[in-house]
């Protein structure tokens, strides 16, 4: 593995327990970066039900997961070139390009160049975890820890803020205001990113990329994506979807035996083969993948019209639909805020087990009560607390179970696998549920039986998740891990 170099960094307020004035304007910058792709991905889930109709089209999964396919493809090189060139600088570059793609998304008169700018935007879905490692890099020792608890909490803040700016948004301007609010979004993150947010001091000794290995895992990885997005209109058996699938899971394996004899390896396998570190990803990005498909259920059933023996959905507002799921919002941030604290009490595989627990059981529940705003409400009681667990403990546990200047690398691995996961149950969510759905004026709608087996799909992924968390060994308190580093 190549060896890190870092900078001496000069501290004059070591001392001191709060921020400094630019402390806080690098904090808020980041903080704004991690919540840009689920701020920017819940103002299109939402917008999707006006796009479907504006559009008349049936591949509306495309305009949620687009975006996926260019992350997908750009996270192994990310990685790596954030580590060789600077991270703020590949940070920078990376919303650039996302910028552009938004913009391209936002002028939009066709669905094709919609996707394309979709797919395009997808570029900046890679900083989040250059601004976990970023905090740690630029931050004083005693104020990193802080800082990223933090970032953390941002999934939540968004949940709960997010949902009413997005109904404000598509209620009175339509899903056009809402993809020039995307722009605003990124430009104005951008300018956080320039201006705010001094460049890292470490750095990786050898500067060579992997681009052999870069292309065998995201581009296999791409592929297998791709693939499972085509699955439901070409056939889950069909010849395209399985070349498709078949040759990016040929590519990702031979990314295994090649990196382990690369002069400059893109992913130190050393790093992936410990067991819990590959028991961990797979357990956690399976969970979590599956909790964040859940939108695709909720925010079809709530938004789509009703339309008796054509559509079954809901035709509420976006404002209707945000307040009443507001209290899932509620609840993920103050299981969030609790969860750093039961860690340093509670073995944090059981916290991550008792989150999957949660949700599927949520789930399960949905897919038999969905129609009222009760049935909403007790959902949210009930998976709320879980998902809060989840987007909470599993960074908390990448920290337990990799060295420091591991974390860039760890994070990008597992959102690699997390996103994935996610496409691959939002898609098999959108195909199960079309089996009981109607196609009109071009238009896929979806009825009630569709909707009860979209949940049942989505647990079944959270408790495949849940049963997973046994293969993960146990690993050292949180404490342990950050008195061991402040030592």
């Amino acid at each position: 593995m190549s060896s890190l170099e870092t900078e001496p960094v000069s501290n004059p307020s070591a001392e001191q327990s709060r921020f400094s004035s630019r402390h806080l304007l690098a904090l808020v910058a980041l903080l704004w970066t991690v919540a840009l792709t689920p701020v920017t991905g819940l103002v299109a889930g939402n917008s999707q039900a006006q796009v479907a109709v504006h559009f008349q089209t049936t591949q509306i999964a495309w305009f949620t997961l687009g975006g996926a396919l260019l992350g997908t493809f750009l996270t192994p090189f990310t990685m790596k070139a954030a580590t060789m060139y600077g991270k703020k600088r590949v940070m920078v570059l990376a919303t650039i390009v996302g910028l552009l793609g938004d913009a391209v998304a936002a002028l939009a008169t066709d669905y094709s160049t919609l996707i394309a700018g979709r797919v395009l935007g997808g570029a900046y879905g890679a900083t989040a975890f250059i601004a976990y490692a970023l905090a740690r890099d630029i931050f004083p020792r005693h104020l990193a820890g802080t800082a990223s608890g933090v970032l953390a909490t941002s999934i939540g803040l968004v949940g709960l803020g997010g949902p009413f700016l997005s109904a404000w948004l598509i209620d009175h301007h339509g899903f056009r205001g809402a993809l020039w609010f995307i722009v605003v979004s990124t430009a104005v993150c951008l300018l956080l990113q320039l201006l705010c947010v001094p460049e890292s001091p470490v750095r990786e000794t050898a500067r060579r990329m992997d681009w052999i290995g870069g292309l065998l895992l995201g581009g296999g990885l791409s592929a297998i994506v791709y693939g499972i997005g085509e699955g439901s209109a070409w056939g889950w058996t069909s010849g395209k979807t399985l070349t498709w699938i078949g040759l990016g899971a040929l590519a990702a394996l031979l990314f295994l035996p090649y990196e382990s004899r690369a002069a400059n390896p893109l992913l130190p396998l050393s790093l992936i083969k410990r067991r819990r570190v590959w028991t961990l990803f797979l357990a956690g990005s399976v969970g979590a993948g599956a909790t964040f498909a859940v939108g695709t259920v909720t925010m079809i059933l709530t938004l789509m019209p009703h339309i008796p023996t054509v559509s079954d959905g809901l035709g509420w507002s976006a404002t209707k639909s945000a307040t009443v799921q507001s209290p899932i919002s509620v609840l993920v941030i103050a299981t969030a805020v609790a969860a750093g604290w039961l860690a340093r009490r509670v073995d944090t595989r059981i916290l991550l087990a008792v989150g999957g627990a949660l949700t599927t059981a949520g789930y399960v529940v949905g897919s038999q009560l969905h129609t009222e705003i009760w049935h909403f409400i007790l959902l949210g009681l009930i998976s709320g607390p879980g998902m809060g667990l989840l987007v909470s403990v599993l960074p908390i546990m990448v920290i337990e179970s990799v060295a420091p200047e591991e974390q860039a690398l760890a994070n990008g691995s597992q959102l690699l696998i997390q996103s994935v996961i996610q496409v691959l149950v939002s898609q098999l969510v959108f195909t199960v549920m079309a089996q009981d759905g109607v196609v009109m004026r071009g238009t896929q709608f979806y009825l009630d039986g569709g909707f009860a087996n979209g949940f049942l799909l989505v647990a079944g992924f959270c408790a495949l998740g849940t049963v997973l968390v046994a293969l993960i060994p146990k690993a050292r308190r949180i404490d342990t891990v950050e008195a061991g580093q402040a030592a």
